[in-house]
Parts: structure tokens; sequence; C-alpha cells
């Protein structure tokens, strides 16, 4: 795997996300704050964790000293705030994956190459978007199409639009 790659699968991740974050403005607030829809979490619950689990991925990927955020822990934040969140989020990853090249990506953290815990954190994302995503459609705010190929495919047709 390259940093081609992993930038291709971490661009995908905000994608996606950002697509179901782009539905939830207004959102129900029972929808949003009731627990136990999904496992124990709700819809509020699921994206406060996926957002929590990257951050601490990244905490501990980059060896930022000290625990890793649990935003899990605190107040269930608005769909507002959580958006900013995860801005805040994709700038720290987009800082710390520059600092990477082709072989960062093979050193081995506990045993495992850098390259497949980064694909973790996406198929992670990926568990629970969809969860969101059941949810949201389920309350007709679907965010649509949340496939890796609907990304690669627009990537493909705006290489086409500018070429």
């Amino acid at each position: 795997m390259r940093m081609d790659d992993v930038r291709f699968l971490t661009d995908f991740d905000r994608w996606a996300t950002r697509r179901v974050l782009a539905v939830i403005d207004g959102v129900d607030d029972v929808l949003w704050s009731t627990p136990n829809a999904i496992g124990d979490r709700g819809l509020g619950g699921i994206l406060v964790h996926q957002l929590g689990a990257t951050q601490r991925w990244r905490h501990g990927l980059s060896l930022t000293p000290g625990d890793g955020p649990r935003p899990e822990r605190g107040p269930l934040p608005s769909p507002a705030e959580l958006v900013a969140a995860w801005d805040l989020e994709w700038a720290g990853w987009d800082a710390w994956l520059a600092t990477l090249d082709d072989e960062a990506l093979l050193s081995p953290d506990e045993e495992i190459p850098m390259w497949q815990l980064l694909s973790h954190v996406v198929n992670h994302g990926t568990q629970h978007r969809s969860e969101a995503a059941a949810l949201l459609t389920e309350a007709e705010r679907s965010p649509g199409d949340l496939d890796m190929v609907d990304f690669a495919e627009g990537l493909a047709e705006a290489r086409k639009a500018g070429a």
C-alpha cells in the first residue's frame, strides 16, 4: 500500500461521513438523543463514538502524548457541534498524514503494519455510518449511497471534466 492509496481511503471516509453529517441538521431531538437504537447507542451516540474512535486512532498512531479524546464520556453535542468537531479532526488527520510516506505505512504498531491500522479506521467508520444511515433513512433523512464505488466514480468524473 502507498500513501496515495491511504489518501484515497481517508478521502472516501471523509466523503461518506460528510454525506451522513449533511442530513443531521434539524434532526428530531428524540432521534438524536435516544439511546439503544442500535446496541446501546442512538444516532447521536453512534456518530460521537465514530468521531471519538477516529480521534483516538490518530492520537495513538501519531504518538501524541497523553490519553486520547473520549467525547463519548461528555454530554451529547448538538449536530452542529458534532460537525464542527469533525472539521477539527479532519484538519488533524490532514496535518498528520502529510508527515507520512510509503515507508511509514510499513512500520508496525504491535506487529500490525500502519497501513492495516489505517484501513481499520476507515472500515470502523463504515460500520457506524451504516448504522447512522439506517436510522436516518428510517426517519426519511437518507444520506444517499455511501459506497466506495460512488466516491471513486465521482473522482473519475471530476478527472474527466478537468481533462
